[in-house]
């Protein structure tokens, strides 16, 4: 039997039912006044007539705070809020874009899901927000080794450095540019910077802990902040060293790279294109799925779960024009 035949991805009342277990654990949270446990169901209720519905539609999932008065259901206050999506189609939508490990397009999701692309596309990124790692705890620290590196993909917009030296010489002066860091074993946070001086890798470097030890290719950019660390280990990649053992101690930055060669070909192979303005939220998505891999012991459906988990407190709205343009609002 396939995962997507479980109830909560083709009933509506079953989707929301699963989805109140997740976010409230069985006490539900008035959005209105912030009470826990005071709301009780409201049953058989339905939406106004309209040409489309004239008996109207099944108001699942409605409740009503015993504090407040406020009628609300588990979709205030989240990605939810304001879609005319049924839930199901939404957690079918996440499903997949969770347990694709390079990505799903938007028009995969137009096609599967039954929508139109203005829908899928808003969906896939409105579902990117929800993968937004909010908490920002450091990365790394005693005893575990960081490993640091950059790419380029495409482009960008504004060309933010003159291209002299090396970046001229590579052809990467007016490239997108993407710092990486990922724990050896655990997760990954990526950050597009607009250049790489020195005052755009500290920032990206203020997410790591400096009680770990760091790994990065020879890079000059890496040097003075690699003697905050516990130790700075590198890799001469000019010279064809790609790996350095030392007893137990493996120096390398394969690990990143190994994030890198799934980003890109996700990039590349499924999305094909990203303007500039969204890049971090695909980057996003990338280190959500990494952080939560297989080799952590997550697999699709807790992988799945632990999304729906971040549609808490996060809105995005969409203005319409040709840019397309997504904000961010308070929830």
């Amino acid at each position: 039997m396939s995962v997507l035949s479980k109830p909560y991805f083709h009933d509506e009342a079953a989707a929301f039912a699963f989805v109140e277990r997740i976010i409230w654990n069985g006490e539900p949270v008035c959005p209105h006044c912030g009470v826990v446990g005071r709301a009780y169901a409201l049953k058989a209720v339905r939406s106004k007539p309209s040409k489309k519905n004239p008996e109207g539609v099944v108001r699942h999932g409605l409740k009503k705070c015993g504090a407040c008065r406020s009628q609300f259901t588990v979709r205030i206050g989240t990605i939810f809020e304001e879609s005319h999506l049924p839930l199901h189609k939404w957690l079918q939508a996440i499903y997949l874009m969770c347990s694709s490990k390079k990505g799903i397009s938007a028009k995969q999701l137009e096609r599967t899901l039954e929508v139109t692309y203005k829908t899928a596309w808003f969906l896939g990124h409105r579902i990117r927000e929800a993968m937004r790692d909010t908490a920002m705890t450091p990365m790394g620290g005693e005893g575990m080794t960081l490993e640091v590196d950059e790419t380029f993909l495409g482009r960008q917009a504004t060309i933010f450095v003159s291209g002299k030296g090396w970046q001229q010489r590579r052809g990467t002066g007016d490239m997108r540019k993407i710092v990486t860091l990922v724990e050896r074993g655990g997760r990954a946070r990526s950050v597009h910077v607009p250049s790489l001086r020195k005052e755009d890798i500290v920032a990206v470097m203020a997410h790591a802990d400096r009680a770990s030890v760091l790994n990065t290719d020879q890079a000059q950019h890496y040097r003075r902040i690699g003697t905050e660390f516990a130790a700075h280990e590198t890799v001469d990649h000019g010279r064809d060293e790609y790996v350095r053992y030392d007893g137990d101690v493996v120096t390398t930055t394969n690990t990143i790279e190994g994030y890198f060669s799934i980003f890109k070909r996700g990039m590349k192979g499924i999305y094909q294109h990203c303007s500039e303005k969204h890049l971090q939220r695909y980057l996003a998505e990338f280190d959500f799925r990494y952080s939560n891999r297989s080799a952590t012991g997550c697999e699709d459906q807790e992988r799945a779960m632990r999304a729906v988990l971040g549609v808490v407190g996060k809105r995005l709205t969409y203005r319409g024009g040709v840019n397309h343009r997504l904000q961010a609002a308070s929830a």
